[in-house]
């Protein structure tokens, strides 16, 4: 079996001169065992010219072929063919001509035994350091760590692309652990011809263990440095760790005082007892004025401004101002935040105003309070202390003033990979809060939520998404609780087909927030193009003022998907079988 391999340039004739012998068009043919043929029809010589379609002499011709056949050699050699047996031949006459490469590999060599031998720090080489005794154990660790996973063993097939990662990342533990300026000292790989066997020698040095030392920036002018060095995760005299650096390059990329962060060490030797920290950052705006348009089909038009000051008080304490109008909710903030910690704690004090009319309650609401956030890996929570004193007439039948000082907690896990349109992972997000009417609240209260999304990856195109959210409000009953404490269902993203927080208790001319709730979702997705694609979905749920009043309406539908630069643009015809409403649902915004 073989490959014919024809590549055709432009015919012309021309008169080259007596001593100029006749030039034709290459053609190539190889016979090799599958796994071999590609290797070869991509690098011998003569296959290279064939794909330019080059017009060759003989002379050239032979002098190609020569050498093809010394590449085919080295190409088989480092797939582990130390002993193949190829034959190349020029076949035909004239245009019929072509260069056929025959090759019988041979055994493969295999690797009959793998060597590792440490130098430097991690082996007791050298002079002693500060601090070395305590890495004994770790460095053990990472010696067997090193040989345990060490990918090539004795038996398995050799090959040069192989022995070269295995050399990469045998290294790989000790740049990132203790040892960046660690280095291959040697490495040979021998073969016995006879025996087609392969002996892998690998030496690998160290160097020095490095302890960390002071940080230096660069580019920091306008903030206070304590913005970079409270983010710190590192301790002076502690042994190097690249995922600690990483982790403060990070802290520092979403601090919101940057543009760009590089955080990184110098792997020089003489500095290894106490190497300095290098943070080199270019700076945000101190002031910045945004402003961003919107529709959603819940709250209605929406135009809204912000003013962000990221250094009140030479601080690097941020002051942010925000007024939003809709057609169904406007609300102003005023809001302070402290700069985050090394551990991952920020601080802030906001005093707010939320004026609502939906589904006929119409609320006025002050708010103020403290709170602490801390975001660590893949977790975010916050504890936070509230007071809130709300207005709020429901249609004819309520009009009321509440009030509750209330202590909550939330906490968000989520493994999505923040993606605008996760295929899998999940997000989880729990709250729980507690007011007593001892202290500053009309009706003592313990509420808690949750709710749950599953995002499962079903082809290239194809996603499903399962969504559940439950809550709870306990007290003896609901009157003096703040709306914001209680719950209602309805809109594009909880119950589809029925009005945003229509559903509730229904009272002449509103619908009044209660005190259970649970909604539930499926959603299928297939995406025709990498950025447009469509939905089918199950929605149901309910709000009641006991779970033994819960009655689960459904909602079914049809949707657009769009990936757009700015953030996902979900477009959704939704059917309520409770109220037999076809309702168009969705939400765009724009930030400039």
């Amino acid at each position: 079996m073989h490959v014919r391999l024809r590549f055709s340039p432009l015919v012309f004739l021309a008169l080259i001169g007596l001593a100029s012998a006749s030039a034709h068009a290459l053609e190539v043919r190889v016979d090799a065992p599958a796994e071999l043929k590609p290797m070869l029809e991509q690098y011998l010589e003569t296959a290279r010219a064939a794909r330019l379609g080059e017009d060759v002499t003989e002379d050239e011709l032979l002098r190609l072929q020569q050498t093809s056949l010394e590449t085919a050699h080295e190409l088989l050699a480092t797939e582990g063919y130390f002993s193949p047996q190829i034959t190349s031949a020029i076949e035909g006459a004239g245009s019929e001509q072509f260069v056929r490469y025959t090759v019988v590999a041979g055994p493969r060599t295999v690797i009959d035994a793998v060597k590792i031998r440490f130098e430097g720090a991690i082996a007791g080489d050298g002079p002693a350091e500060a601090g070395q005794a305590r890495l004994a154990q770790r460095n053990t660790r990472l010696r067997e760590r090193i040989q345990a996973n060490f990918s090539l063993k004795p038996g398995m097939p050799f090959r040069q692309a192989d022995w070269n990662v295995a050399k990469g990342t045998a290294l790989r533990p000790l740049l990132l652990n203790v040892y960046p300026a660690a280095r291959l000292a040697s490495s040979e790989a021998k073969v016995d011809p006879a025996t087609q066997r392969a002996t892998l020698s690998l030496v690998i040095d160290s160097g020095p263990a490095f302890f960390y030392g002071p940080v230096q920036i660069s580019g920091n002018e306008r903030y206070p440095d304590t913005v970079i060095t409270a983010l710190n995760p590192t301790v002076p005299g502690e042994p190097y760790r690249q995922v600690q650096l990483q982790d403060f390059q990070q802290a520092l990329d979403v601090s919101g005082y940057f543009t760009q962060v590089v955080v990184q060490v110098d792997p020089d030797p003489a500095l290894a007892a106490a190497v300095p920290i290098q943070v080199s950052v270019v700076e945000r705006k101190e002031k910045q004025v945004s402003f961003g348009v919107g529709y959603s089909t819940d709250t209605g038009a929406r135009v809204q401004a912000t003013y962000l000051h990221r250094d009140i008080f030479d601080a690097g304490v941020r002051l942010k101002l925000g007024l939003k109008l809709e057609t169904g909710e406007n609300s102003g903030l005023a809001e302070l935040a402290w700069p985050r910690s090394a551990r991952g704690y920020e601080n802030r004090t906001a005093v707010s105003y939320v004026q609502k009319d939906i589904e006929g309650q119409v609320t006025e609401t002050w708010k103020t309070g403290v709170s602490r956030n801390r975001k660590r890996d893949r977790i975010d929570a916050t504890l936070a202390l509230q007071y809130v004193f709300e207005n709020q007439t429901v249609g004819q039948t309520v009009s009321a003033q509440n009030r509750a000082l209330s202590l909550g907690y939330a906490w968000t896990h989520r493994t999505d990979g923040r993606a605008f349109y996760p295929v899998r992972g999940h997000i989880t997000h729990l709250q729980a809060g507690v007011a007593s009417d001892a202290l500053l609240s009309d009706t003592s209260f313990v509420r808690l939520y949750g709710r749950h999304t599953e995002f499962f990856r079903l082809g290239a195109r194809q996603r499903l998404i399962l969504r559940g959210e439950l809550g709870a409000v306990l007290a003896d009953h609901r009157q003096g609780i703040p709306s914001d404490f209680l719950f209602r269902a309805g809109g594009e993203n909880s119950v589809r087909g029925y009005q945003y927080q229509s559903l509730g208790l229904d009272v002449p001319g509103g619908v009044e927030p209660v005190r259970n709730l649970a909604t539930a979702s499926v959603e299928y997705n297939y995406f025709f193009t990498p950025t447009w694609g469509a939905a089918v979905f199950v929605d149901a749920g309910d709000a009641a003022d006991s779970v033994d009043e819960l009655d689960p309406v459904v909602g079914v539908g049809v949707g657009a998907r769009y990936k757009s630069p700015i953030g996902p643009i979900n477009v959704d015809l939704a059917y309520g079988k409770e109220t037999g409403d076809v309702l168009l649902q969705f939400q765009l915004g724009v930030a400039f």
